[in-house]
C-alpha cells in the first residue's frame, strides 16, 4: 500500500513539473525576458542589469537591449510586477516590457492528409526515404492547383467519391461511343478498372475520410474512354488532341502488345497529333504526353521498339520495386526518361488508389501505376511554373531525378557527368526537386534539328557490323546543335531474323546507348523499315565528334542482312551560341541548303531555292 502511495505520489510530481501552464485562447504568456530601454550606452545597460539579477544578452538596436533574469519562470501566465517596477526606479531606464509568447504560424499551405490510406501510400513519403519526395513538394505549397490531367484509357468513375470533387468534364470524353460522358463500362470481371485507378494516383481528393490521396490532389481530372472498343489511329488521334489548350497533361498506360516480337507505334493522325500538341498545346508551350514504358519484362521486349514510348513527344516512365530493384515486368531502353514505384516481388507493397464500383485498392501495379505518378508530379511542377514548355519538363526531368536507392548492372556515367540506366532512366522522379527548380527556371531555347545521312550505300550486317562517323551537327547553319536532347537514329535494314540483332550507338563523349537488345521470341525477317530508334541518354552532351553504330548478331548464328539507311538525327539547342560566333565559323554556310552531309556537301535545298543537290 505505502508503495503505491510513493508511485502515485511521483506520478503527480512528474505531471505538475511537465506540464507547465497552459493557457487558454487569448491568454498571455509571460516569458523571463524582457525588453529594457536604456540611455548610457552597453556599460550602464550591463551595470543595471547585474544591479536587479538580470542577464544582457546585448543590444536589440539603438538604445534597446534584451534581458534575461536569472530567478523568473521560464513560462507564466502572470507578470513579474516587482521586477518590472524595480527597473523602472533606474533613471536611465526609459522604457521595459516584459516579453510574451506570440502565437505565429508558417503561411504555407502544407499538412498531413488526414485520408485513411494516406500512411500506407508508401512511396508518396515514408521515413526511410526511399520514396518520391512528394511531401516535401506539398510542404513548398504546391498540390496541384489550378493543372488539369487527362488519363487516355478505359473511362473513369466520374462520380467515384475520392475524384468527384475534383473532376472536370471539359478533359473527358468518351470516344469509343462518341459522347461526353466516360463514365467505364461494367462488368463481371471489373475489366475497365484501368482508367478510375490511374485518375486516382493523380487527383484523388484529400482530407475527404475516403482511400488515400492523389500525388497532385488539387488538380482537376478528367479521362478518355478509347481503349474499350476498337482501337484505330483516328480514335487515338482524337484522344491526344482533346481539348488541348484546356488539357495540360495527358497520361497513357497502354501501347503496342508487350510480346517480345512487335515493332510497332502511332500511324499517321497520331504521329500529327502528338505534333500539333507539343507544337499548339497549352498556348503554343506544347501538351505533356506521360507514357508507361511496357510490361515486356518477361517476354525480354524492348520499349524502344514502342513507337509511344520511344518517341520524342512522350516522357516515358519506368518503375522500381519498393525495395528498390528493376520489376519483372519492366522492359529496359534507351528512351525512357525517369522511374517511380509500382509493385514488385511477393512481399513488397503495391499502389493505393480509386478502384472501380466506388471503392479503394492497394494492390494497382505494373508501369501503368507508374505513369500516373510521374503525371502527378509533373502536375506539381507545372503548377509551381505556368510557363514550363514541354521541353522545359523534359529537361527538369533529367536534372532532378534521382538514381539513388535503385538496383541494377547497367549504371553508367555519360558524357556530362550523369548517372543513366536503361531501367531506369536518370532514375526516381523527385517531387521535391522538380518543383523547387521549376519555381526559377529559365526557359531552354527553340529545339534545333540537324539531320545527317550516315550511309551512302548499302552494308552488308553480316554477324557484325561498325560505323564510324565524324559530325559538326550543322555547324554554321541555324539548326546548329553544340547541346543534346533527344537522338533518333533512323534505320532501315533486312535481316532474316530480327530478333538475333543488337544494335548500339557510341556518342562522341563514349555514352554507349542500346538502341536494341536482342529479343529472342522476335523471329521475324522483316527487319526495320526507317524505325527512329531514340535515345535520352546523351542529354546536355556536345555531339559534335565521332558517332559510332554497331549492330551485332548476338546469337552467333549466320544470319544475314542488309543496312540501307542509317540517319542521325540530334535535337538541342544551340546554347550559348552567339550570331557573331555563328558568323566566324570555319565552315561556310550556303543559305539555300537545308541539309548537308559529313563533308559540308548540299543534300537538301530549302524551298524555291536556287542550290544544287550534290551526292558525297
Amino acid at each position: 500500500m505505502d508503495l503505491r502511495l510513493a508511485s502515485l505520489t511521483l506520478c503527480t510530481l512528474l505531471v505538475l513539473l511537465t506540464s507547465g501552464p497552459q493557457p487558454s485562447i487569448g491568454q498571455k504568456v509571460y516569458t523571463n525576458t524582457w525588453a529594457v530601454h536604456i540611455e548610457g550606452g552597453e556599460e550602464e545597460a550591463d551595470r543595471i542589469a547585474e544591479k536587479h539579477g538580470f542577464v544582457n544578452h546585448g543590444n536589440v538596436f539603438g538604445d534597446y537591449y534584451h534581458f534575461r533574469h536569472r530567478t523568473v519562470v521560464k513560462r507564466s501566465l502572470s507578470e513579474h510586477r516587482g521586477t518590472h517596477i524595480r527597473l523602472h526606479t533606474e533613471p536611465q531606464v526609459m522604457w521595459a516590457e516584459q516579453q510574451v509568447v506570440k502565437r505565429r504560424k508558417k503561411r504555407d499551405v502544407y499538412y498531413e492528409p488526414t485520408d485513411p490510406k494516406f500512411a500506407q501510400q508508401w512511396y508518396l513519403y515514408n521515413q526511410d526515404h526511399l520514396d518520391l519526395n512528394v511531401k516535401d513538394a506539398w510542404k513548398q505549397g504546391v498540390t496541384g492547383q489550378g493543372v488539369v490531367v487527362s488519363i487516355l484509357d478505359d473511362g473513369i468513375e466520374k462520380n467515384h467519391p475520392d475524384l468527384v470533387q475534383n473532376y472536370d468534364p471539359d478533359a473527358s470524353y468518351d470516344v469509343n461511343d462518341g459522347d461526353p460522358d466516360p463514365q467505364p463500362r461494367y462488368t463481371q470481371l471489373n475489366d475497365n478498372r484501368h482508367g478510375t485507378r490511374c485518375a486516382g494516383e493523380v487527383a484523388a481528393v484529400a482530407d475527404n475520410d475516403i482511400c488515400g490521396v492523389g500525388v497532385a490532389y488539387n488538380a482537376k481530372i478528367g479521362g478518355v474512354r478509347m481503349l474499350d472498343g476498337e482501337v484505330t489511329d483516328v480514335v487515338e488521334a482524337q484522344s491526344l488532341s482533346l481539348n488541348p489548350q484546356h488539357i495540360d497533361i495527358y497520361s497513357a498506360s497502354w501501347g503496342p502488345e508487350d510480346d517480345g516480337k512487335t515493332v510497332d507505334g502511332p500511324a499517321k493522325l497520331a504521329k500529327e497529333a502528338f505534333q500539333r500538341g507539343v507544337i499548339e498545346g497549352r498556348g503554343g508551350r506544347g501538351s505533356i504526353f506521360v507514357w508507361a514504358s511496357g510490361n515486356g519484362g518477361r517476354m525480354k521486349d524492348s520499349c524502344n521498339c514502342d513507337g509511344y514510348t520511344n518517341s520524342i513527344y512522350t516522357l516515358s516512365i519506368s518503375s522500381s520495386t519498393q525495395n528498390g530493384n528493376v520489376p519483372w515486368y519492366s522492359e529496359a531502353c534507351s528512351s525512357t526518361l525517369a522511374s517511380t514505384y509500382s509493385s514488385g516481388g511477393v512481399n513488397e507493397k503495391q499502389i493505393v488508389t480509386t478502384d472501380l464500383r466506388q471503392k479503394c485498392t492497394d494492390s494497382h501495379t505494373g508501369t501503368s501505376a507508374s505513369a500516373p505518378l510521374a503525371a502527378g508530379i509533373i502536375a506539381l511542377a507545372l503548377e509551381a511554373n505556368k510557363n514550363l514548355t514541354w521541353r522545359d519538363m523534359q529537361h527538369l526531368v533529367v536534372r532532378t531525378s534521382n538514381p539513388a536507392h535503385l538496383t541494377t548492372n547497367d549504371w553508367k556515367i555519360n558524357g556530362v557527368g550523369r548517372r543513366v540506366s536503361h531501367s531506369y532512366g536518370y532514375g526516381l522522379l523527385d517531387a521535391g526537386a522538380i518543383v523547387a527548380l521549376a519555381k526559377n527556371w529559365t526557359n531552354v531555347g527553340p529545339q534545333h534539328k540537324c539531320v545527317l545521312s550516315l550511309v551512302s550505300e548499302p552494308r552488308n550486317i553480316g554477324s557484325h557490323l561498325v560505323i564510324n562517323k565524324t559530325v559538326d551537327a550543322c555547324t554554321g547553319m541555324a539548326n546548329f546543335v553544340s547541346s543534346l536532347e533527344h537522338v533518333q537514329a533512323q534505320l532501315t535494314l533486312s535481316y532474316n531474323r530480327r530478333g538475333n540483332l543488337a544494335i548500339y550507338l557510341i556518342s562522341p563523349q563514349g555514352t554507349r546507348s542500346t538502341l536494341l537488345p536482342p529479343r529472342p521470341h522476335d523471329y521475324s525477317s522483316e527487319g526495320f523499315n526507317d524505325w527512329a530508334f531514340m535515345t535520352t541518354h546523351s542529354w546536355d552532351e556536345d555531339p559534335r565528334g565521332e558517332w559510332t553504330l554497331e549492330i551485332k548478331n548476338v546469337a552467333g548464328t549466320s544470319d544475314y542482312g542488309t543496312l540501307t539507311q542509317f540517319t542521325l538525327v540530334l535535337y538541342g539547342t544551340a546554347s550559348g551560341l552567339s550570331s557573331s560566333s555563328m558568323a566566324d565559323s570555319s565552315q561556310t554556310a550556303d543559305s539555300s541548303c537545308k541539309t548537308y552531309d559529313l563533308n559540308q556537301i548540299c543534300t537538301e535545298c530549302n524551298p524555291a531555292s536556287t542550290c544544287t543537290r550534290r551526292a558525297a
